[in-house]
Formats: structure tokens, sequence, C-alpha cells
């Protein structure tokens, strides 16, 4: 049996810490589908084309990972890709209780999907998207926080917004 994995999130925009759990998340199943989500309580910087042009080519090394997008439920999208399992990545304690309750909600809306939650490594369990958008803002070098695409769209964006 093919072990599909859904990899969800905003990814705006994909860090290291992102990359870390898709790439050992590659190695576990047969095949990721990176899925980015619009959440409902951020403004995005980056558009959801952009978000996944920015992950295709951050993880173009992985020719399991699958890059696409979503607007509903993750659960029914899950359950429309046959995924088996919901891969989340935990940074801290503090993001494993929005995680648990995620997980309760989707596991009493389809209790055949199972989430699977894996540590970040240490490195990058202090990195969100947030921390890197403010730091970019200010023209510091996030270079060892996101990939070089990454790096340069953030600075040609907030060039934009000036």
């Amino acid at each position: 049996m093919t072990k599909l994995a859904i990899c969800p999130g905003s990814f705006d925009p994909i860090t290291f810490g992102h990359l870390d759990i898709i790439e050992r998340g590659s190695k576990v199943f047969n095949e990721v589908i990176v899925a980015v989500f619009n959440n409902q309580s951020k403004s995005p910087l980056f558009s959801v084309e952009e978000r996944m042009e920015l992950i295709r080519e951050s993880t173009k090394h992985l020719p399991n990972v699958k890059v696409d997008s979503n607007d509903g439920l993750l659960i029914d999208y899950a359950e429309e890709k046959n995924a088996q399992v919901i891969l989340r990545g935990l940074r801290a304690v503090s993001d494993f209780e929005y995680e648990m309750q995620i997980t309760a909600m989707n596991r009493k809306l389809d209790s055949k999907i199972e989430t699977l939650f894996m540590m970040t490594n240490n490195q990058y369990s202090f990195l969100s998207s947030s921390i890197v958008k403010e730091v970019a803002k200010y023209k510091a070098d996030v270079t060892d926080l996101v990939p070089v695409v990454v790096a340069e769209a953030l600075k040609s964006k907030f060039k934009q917004l000036r």
C-alpha cells in the first residue's frame, strides 16, 4: 500500500524548519503533498501561487514531494487525495496544544486519517515564518533561515512594498 502524507501549512514563506519536516517525511512516506492552506487569521505576504512556487523550488530535489493548495477543510482535502496521514511539525510545547486541538477535531471528522507529529531539528526550534518576515522586512540577512530563492523573494517583496 502506498503511504501518502499531507503536510499542510500556510508556508508564508517556507523556512528551513518546514523543509526539515518535509525532507524527513519524504524518507518515511512514498509521497508527500505539501498543501498550502490560507490561514484566515493571518494576512499573507505572498499569494498562494507565489508560496507554491517557492515550495516547488525549495523541494525540487525531493522527487516524491508534490505541491498543491486548498481553501477548504484539511480533512476533506486529505480524504479527496486518499491520504493516510497528516504530517505536522512541532517546534515547542506551545505548538503541541494548538496542534492537539486541530488533531482532535480532524479525528472526530474522520478517524481513519492519522496525524503524525515530527519534532523539528533543534536548530530550527525558534524559527517561524512570522519571525523570518519581520527580520527580512528590516533588510537583515535570512539566508541561514530560508532557502536562497525565498530570501531573494522576500527582498524583492519588501522592496515593492516600500
